[in-house]
């Protein structure tokens, strides 16, 4: 079969619809399956690099600013044409196309693919439906989520919020993200040995990896985490991501007395994010919105406990992981830090049921084969039998 993958964002960008798209591609090459994509430049920083399973046809992200003719709209009119140009010379042949996330390039691509007949499955993430809002009569987003073969989305109740907004429709199915093997508890000497590795030198750990940006809660974290540090002084807090709060947050940590704790690593390599997560002792997502937060699953593989802010992802987490993720109300600091002590105390790490659950919802088995079977009925096969077209 000949896939291409449509997606506003690959690595080194660390966003879910990032890491999927390498990831599904990966999947599909080691079936037999041709595999590339169209897809932005990094937006997050880093090199404009092809994933191992297939080329990356790269498309210039929209210039921001109020130009003439982007007020008339003939921008995206410019771009829908450019877009469509592109997938006739690099993808005539496809069996089809898996777009990722909304926006115009998605949204060019699912029109593209109604004109040429080519089936395509549409993969929703969190924002194109927790903001989701008809705008008029002709919805590009609208239009093709409703001609899609197949929609998935990141996870159960992002799925029932579709159905709540009238989006109900044939073959919707919540896919979870994978976790890779990176990703699995360590013994206490590898996790020590991680520890001094990336210079921790304090005793006990809470890690909490996100872009930095206001509907991070990062914001909350520090102060609870200021009220942390009054009650012990043995715990560092890292924060991994990159944004343009970062010299907000910096300044933050700095006026509450707690910067000499807390270290801002910047982007960094999902292998250095597992190091991080198998250290931690307690894994903090005070987010204001998560469909179903990946780094939390990530940290959870890695035998790390969860305190989560009770958006729908935390709530499904819980739901799924039991007591091995605390959910606290969003925006309220002082029960988040309770929770962190709470978890700093018990020292205890995830329970073998957390692993069972891993292994049957998330580990990336599972998940390539649940792809597989929608890729098959997307394009009519049988999962592994011969192409149709």
């Amino acid at each position: 079969m000949r896939i291409v993958h449509v997606t506003p964002h690959l690595p080194p960008d660390q966003a879910a619809n990032a890491i999927l798209p390498a990831q599904a591609g990966a999947w599909s090459r080691a079936s037999g399956h041709d595999v590339r994509y169209i897809a932005h430049p990094p937006a997050q920083g880093g090199s404009a690099t092809a994933p191992d399973s297939g080329p990356v046809d790269w498309v210039p992200r929209r210039n921001s600013g109020a130009s003439l003719t982007r007020l008339l709209r003939v921008d995206a009119w410019l771009r829908l044409r450019s877009i469509s140009a592109l997938l006739d010379r690099v993808a005539p042949q496809a069996d089809l196309l898996h777009l990722h996330s909304n926006g115009l390039l998605v949204e060019a691509a699912a029109a593209w693919a109604v004109r040429r007949h080519v089936p395509y499955v549409l993969t929703l993430y969190g924002t194109e439906i927790w903001h989701y809002r008809r705008r008029f009569a002709f919805d590009l987003f609208t239009r093709a989520y409703q001609r899609a073969a197949a929609v998935t989305f990141y996870s159960r109740r992002l799925m029932d919020r579709a159905v709540a907004l009238d989006l109900g429709r044939p073959d919707l199915s919540a896919v979870y993200p994978a976790v890779p093997l990176t990703f699995q508890e360590q013994d206490d000497a590898t996790r020590q040995a991680w520890r001094e590795a990336l210079g921790i030198r304090e005793p006990r750990l809470i890690v909490n990896v996100k872009r930095l940006h206001e509907l991070a809660g990062q914001t909350f974290l520090l102060d609870a985490f200021a009220h942390v540090r009054r009650v012990r002084q043995d715990v560092r807090l890292v924060i991994c991501g990159t944004g343009a709060l970062r010299a907000d947050l910096e300044a933050q940590a700095a006026s509450l007395g707690i910067a000499d704790a807390v270290t801002f690593a910047g982007l960094v390599a999902n292998e250095e994010v597992a190091r991080y997560s198998g250290s931690a002792d307690v894994f903090a997502l005070p987010s204001l919105l998560e469909a179903l937060p990946t780094v939390a699953v990530e940290a959870l593989a890695s035998g790390t406990p969860v305190v989560s802010a009770d958006h729908p992802g935390g709530l499904e987490l819980q739901e799924i992981f039991g007591d091995d993720v605390t959910v606290v109300p969003r925006r309220d600091a002082a029960t988040l830090s309770r929770a962190l002590l709470e978890r700093l105390e018990a020292t205890r790490r995830t329970r073998p049921a957390t692993k069972t659950a891993l292994t049957r919802l998330f580990r990336p088995e599972a998940i390539a084969a649940q792809y597989e079977n929608i890729y098959a009925r997307a394009t009519g096969q049988t999962a592994g039998g011969p192409r149709s077209r």
